[in-house]
């Protein structure tokens, strides 16, 4: 039997602000990728977060960005490459300390917003974010986007001593190249349940998804991203796992 990960961001509440449905989202999912605090979460959210993920039986990873919460870390940001590594390091540690003190293993982590996309044009960020997970601990996987890209990705991960898994979004658009239409685009985020359920459909069956032009792009992936602030999310992700399940695809966390 075929199985995919799906997974969601989470834990981007802080101080009095609630983003996101967390409570509900998590049921429907198989990994986490919570917030470390640089462009979303709190302490408190963090440790909240990582207790709701282990009562779900949900994955825990970590979900590093840029130390942006203004920009809520979708904004590009000029840094070095040690200032990235240590970005990463730092907030793999903060999570890492909340999964031992509820007993929780880490499996994986997925950069953030503006870090992941630059990650995935970039292969010398990319570089630095695979080292910087195989400094903290090597058995951690390291998200990536699915796609052209991949296979060097893969390629990159490995020689760091780590494993990269691709994710794919059905909530998303993309563009011809392969990578996520920006956000400013319309249509760049797709709000109805049955198109992002037979997305991915096509994503998880199949490996291909349709470019905002038409183009058929390949994808592979081995884990689904639903993003959890948007209206909609709970419909959203619950017609993916009915969907899936559907046509006898079964939703597991990466192993």
């Amino acid at each position: 039997m075929k199985t995919i990960d799906i997974n969601c961001d989470m834990g981007e509440s802080f101080g009095a602000y609630t983003i996101g449905m967390d409570e509900e989202v998590i049921r429907h999912i198989t990994s986490a990728n919570i917030a470390c605090g640089f462009h979303a979460g709190d302490p408190q959210v963090l440790r909240r977060t990582v207790r709701m993920a282990a009562v779900n039986g949900v994955s825990v990873g970590a979900h590093p960005g840029f130390p942006d919460l203004m920009g809520f870390g979708r904004r590009h940001m000029e840094c070095t490459p040690e200032e990235i590594e240590n970005y990463i390091i730092y907030q793999i540690g903060a999570i890492r300390a909340f999964c031992d003190a509820e007993n929780v293993a880490l499996r994986h982590v997925k950069p953030h917003g503006g870090l992941y996309n630059l990650a995935a044009i970039n292969e010398s960020v990319f570089q630095t974010i695979a080292g910087a997970v195989a400094a903290v601990d090597r058995n951690l996987f390291l998200v990536g986007l699915a796609g052209k890209k991949a296979p060097r990705m893969a390629e990159i991960a490995e020689k760091a001593g780590i494993r990269a898994v691709f994710e794919a979004f059905p909530d998303r658009a993309y563009t011809p190249e392969g990578t996520l239409a920006p956000r400013s685009r319309p249509r760049a985020v797709i709000k109805d349940p049955g198109e992002v359920a037979d997305r991915a459909l096509s994503m998880a069956a199949h490996g291909r998804i349709q470019a905002e032009d038409g183009t058929s792009l390949e994808l592979a992936p081995d884990t689904l991203c639903v993003h959890g602030d948007t209206p909609a999310a709970v419909e959203l992700v619950r017609h993916i796992r009915e969907k899936l399940e559907q046509k006898g695809i079964t939703a597991a966390a990466m192993t």
